[in-house]
């Protein structure tokens, strides 16, 4: 687990449900970039950028689950 945080939680255990976290800030990510809103733009490609790294580059390899 990832300690100290609430990325912890046993609700993000599951894959899909990180995909779909994932998913829906990439998508909220293209429309500000189609729209070309730049600080909400910066905004959401900063939360994407997180969510990348925490749900899938730092999330310790043990603890998926299906």
């Amino acid at each position: 687990m990832i300690k100290n945080s609430d990325v912890g939680h046993p609700f993000y255990r599951p894959l899909w449900r990180r995909i779909v976290i994932v998913a829906f800030v990439a998508a909220w990510f293209g429309y500000e970039a189609y729209s070309k809103d730049g600080l909400w733009t910066v905004l959401s490609a900063a939360m994407l950028g997180y969510a990348i790294w925490t749900f899938f580059i730092a999330w310790p390899k043990d603890e998926d689950g299906a």
